[in-house]
């Protein structure tokens, strides 16, 4: 099993810097993926971006340029550092892990972040 522990979440004004971050613990073995997916009221979660174990990242579209995913595979933990904040990345962040050993995906219990307009 794996867990997944997510921090750093608020509200912040339009324009504003939060950085989020994600610390992975249990069966954790080979390579894998990890990630943060956003879901707002009324919509379907959807991919904000992900990191692989070395390095190579890729983002959606909407958030290119604005956030950035880093992670510390010495700590398994993954961050997503948000600038230049819109109303429009209001939801709950929800961190994801995909081990391709297990085959399977893991979620964080999620995060809410608010920018206010």
């Amino acid at each position: 099993q794996v867990q997944l522990v997510e921090s750093g979440g608020g509200l912040v004004q339009n324009g504003g810097s939060l950085r989020l971050s994600c610390a992975a613990s249990g069966s954790i073995f080979g390579g894998n993926f990890m990630g943060w997916y956003r879901q707002a009221p009324g919509t379907e979660r959807e991919l904000v971006g992900r990191i692989s174990t070395g390095g190579s990242a890729n983002y959606a579209d909407a958030v290119k340029g604005r956030l950035t995913i880093s992670r510390d595979n010495a700590k398994n933990t993954v961050y997503l550092q948000m600038n230049n904040l819109k109303p429009e990345d209001t939801a709950v962040y929800y961190c994801n892990l995909f081990s391709p050993l297990w085959g399977r995906d893991y979620w964080g219990q999620g995060t809410q972040v608010t920018v206010s307009s």
